[in-house]
């Protein structure tokens, strides 16, 4: 009787010393997470307030066909839009090899190997923004697309006309035209080759992990990545970058607190207006990681830099070495996830 009762008593007593282990598990657990100071859901809300998930399509890509989307892509690879057939749109903005929509040079150069005056932004996402160039003297992208083309220093074809005529002569571009313009008598047109290439980027639309994360995964960013992202908003960088590709929505003056060096006038070159000197189009963050070297200019090489110059210039915030590490361990999370490295 004795020994039985024994027995009895020690199932109980073993529940109950699992019990508390579990309970101190479950407790420490709380515990690191309160000391790590992130909170997913309260993170997710708070990032939601100014920055959106990636749509699916680009502004008017709903109506985009195939071969006007194929037709576009055709030229957008095309050297021979350059006077001397050396430049494609694709060879200062790469998206091919996975690369991140730029040739990552602080600027390009040319048909002739003269260097442009600015670094050649991403075309990842590019329709998502309210301008293009780093001045927003394009409204669209197919207004963009018609720019470098007679560039004297970038793809340097003379005119419109002598564009159409090279076009027009080459046998594998008259079906496209067709069929990409069905409606149209002639439809080897510069307005048609820019809406094509138009077409064509819209489709570079990119999704990462920082997309899942506001989807609603917690699991998507680890902790150090969330604290980042806690680190990048409590700081005031979504003043500037904000909405579905974390800028482009916005002119700002470079060195809006503290100087920034440069005799780039930007906006006001374009608007004619001594308010717009050294403005220029926020850029966006999406994929910011391989899209270096970073500014107007291509001045600065490192991501880690750029943050730290972006919080001293616009900001007037002197970072510890410990928060730029954060925020750029956050923007690392931006990267399309079948451009990012494994």
């Amino acid at each position: 009787m004795h020994m039985k009762t024994l027995k009895i008593a020690r199932a109980p007593i073993a529940q109950l010393i699992s019990l508390a282990g579990c309970v101190v598990l479950v407790a420490s657990s709380i515990a690191a997470g309160a000391a790590e100071g992130v909170d997913p859901q309260a993170l997710r809300k708070q990032a939601l307030e100014l920055i959106q998930v990636i749509p699916d399509k680009m502004p008017g890509g709903e109506k985009d066909t195939p071969a006007l989307v194929k037709l576009g892509k055709e030229l957008y690879f095309e050297k021979a839009l350059s006077k001397n057939n050396s430049q494609a749109c694709n060879s200062c903005h790469r998206v091919d090899e996975k690369r991140g929509g730029v040739d990552n040079e602080a600027t390009s150069p040319g048909a002739f190997g003269k260097r442009g005056g600015r670094n050649s932004p991403t075309t990842l996402n590019s329709g998502f923004q309210f301008a293009q160039f780093w001045d927003g003297r394009a409204a669209d992208l197919a207004a963009q697309a018609k720019g470098p083309v007679l560039n004297p220093v970038e793809m340097a074809m003379p005119d419109e006309g002598e564009v159409v005529k090279r076009l027009g002569g080459m046998k594998q571009y008259g079906g496209g035209f067709k069929a990409a313009f069905p409606g149209d008598a002639n439809p080897v047109t510069y307005d048609n080759m820019a809406r094509a290439i138009a077409a064509f980027e819209r489709t570079l639309v990119t999704h990462d992990r920082f997309d899942d994360f506001l989807k609603g995964s917690d699991r998507a960013l680890t902790t150090a990545e969330q604290l980042g992202l806690k680190e990048f908003l409590s700081l005031g960088c979504t003043t500037c970058h904000y909405g579905p590709v974390i800028g482009g929505q916005v002119y700002q003056k470079i060195g809006l607190v503290k100087p920034f060096p440069t005799d780039d006038k930007g906006r006001s070159e374009v608007s004619k207006d001594d308010d717009d000197q050294f403005k220029f189009k926020v850029p966006m963050l999406r994929n910011i990681a391989i899209t270096q070297p970073y500014f107007h200019k291509g001045q600065v090489a490192t991501l880690d830099e750029a943050v730290r110059k972006m919080a001293w210039h616009q900001l007037g915030k002197e970072l510890t070495d410990e928060q730029v590490k954060s925020v750029v361990t956050f923007l690392k999370t931006l990267t399309d996830k079948s451009r990012a490295k494994s």
